[in-house]
């Protein structure tokens, strides 16, 4: 499958319609909704207008979380979380724009649990793309796609939210 700028409004759609069966059935009650800085930010933003969230908006920034972070070092556009204070008991959604390995929602994952234990977090996420690292997987997602070795998929954004598929060369 290839994806481009046009897919955008049907997956967002889509994972709206996702979204919405996963929070019956999961039986989410007033639940938190929170995005992963930047393109997960993006993504919750459209989410919770459809959805009508009353909550505030969460938004997550998992620089200091990452496992690599000792590797990478500081990262120059680090934002702060706006977060409860206190997460104790809630239903979260957590949401990203692209699901690749799992490290970035595990760094999120235990940041939100710094803040207290969830009831229940619900993951959702744009684009799921093979590669998985690390055994979590999202509650929904609009899309899987598999791509070539080499290959990555970067949502730019916010107005207008554009897919871009880069390539790069393993010995550069």
């Amino acid at each position: 499958m290839t994806l481009t700028t046009q897919d955008i409004p049907s997956l967002l759609d889509t994972l709206e319609s996702k979204l919405r069966q996963q929070i019956a059935s999961r039986n989410l009650h007033n639940p938190l909704m929170i995005g992963i800085h930047s393109g997960g930010a993006w993504i919750a933003e459209h989410m919770h207008k459809r959805l009508n969230i009353e909550e505030p908006l969460g938004l997550i920034d998992i620089s200091f979380y990452r496992d690599d972070f000792s590797q990478i070092g500081m990262h120059p556009k680090i934002k702060p979380s706006q977060l409860p204070a206190h997460l104790e008991g809630r239903d979260i959604i957590l949401i990203d724009d692209v699901f690749y390995t799992g490290r970035t929602v595990r760094a999120a994952l235990n940041e939100i649990f710094d803040y207290g234990r969830p009831n229940q977090v619900l993951l959702a996420v744009l684009i799921e793309r093979d590669g998985r690292q690390i055994p979590l997987r999202p509650d929904c997602c609009a899309c899987n796609i598999q791509m070539q070795p080499g290959q990555r998929i970067k949502l730019t954004g916010p107005e207008p939210l554009s897919i871009h598929i880069q390539s790069f060369d393993h010995a550069a």
